[in-house]
């Protein structure tokens, strides 16, 4: 299959389906992280080449409702419609198969709803962080390694899941990098379930 994943630069799910030996590529505006198959562009200067499946990660920065104390703000400026604009462009792109993944946001009220919500501790991470996916002519994951999620109890006796706390105290100009990318089990779902044209 020639797959793209769209709004990745850390190689991770391009990798999965190229061990799955698929004609895989990511595509951001950034550089990749892990040397392979990557445009380094705007993505929808590459939507037309014939691609049989799309996964794609938009940028969450002014839909998810994480950020809601800022969201009046950004409605005002425009940048959230800008933001649900993309999206919209990438679920109606010219590919018969599409995942678009976001964490809760904006997406489901103004979009339409996910057709499945997903946590890596499915998929073999003890980590908490709800993933909501939209699909187009694909069948939802299958849970692969289910395990118990991971916390973390403070001096103060405070419990918080563990990869979100831990994450959050990074420094601010690695945060959001390292919390957008998607954890090696969830990738492998990707490439194991969606990447045969016949299993579907």
């Amino acid at each position: 299959m020639k797959v793209l994943i769209a709004c990745e630069y850390s190689g991770v799910v391009r990798e999965a389906f190229k061990a799955k030996g698929h004609d895989a590529w990511s595509c951001d505006i950034l550089p990749t992280e892990i040397e392979g198959q990557h445009y380094q562009e705007d993505v929808f200067d590459i939507i037309n080449k014939g691609w049989d499946l799309m996964i794609a990660h938009p940028p969450c920065t002014h839909l998810a409702v994480s950020g809601a104390a800022w969201f009046k703000e950004k409605i005002a400026d425009g940048r959230q419609q800008a933001a649900l604009d993309f999206v919209k462009k990438l679920m109606n792109a010219p590919i018969s198969k599409i995942c678009i993944e976001n964490p809760v946001s904006v997406i489901s009220s103004k979009i339409r709803k996910p057709d499945q919500i997903i946590q890596p501790y499915q998929f073999g991470h003890g980590a908490m962080k709800t993933t909501c996916l939209w699909l187009k002519n694909l069948p939802k994951l299958v849970p692969t390694k289910i395990v118990e999620p991971e916390y973390i109890i403070t001096k103060k006796g405070e419990k918080y899941p563990k990869w979100s706390y831990d994450t959050f105290r990074l420094p601010k100009e690695i945060r959001a990098k390292e919390r957008s990318k998607t954890f090696s089990g969830i990738a492998e779902a990707f490439a194991n379930q969606w990447g045969q044209n016949d299993s579907y």
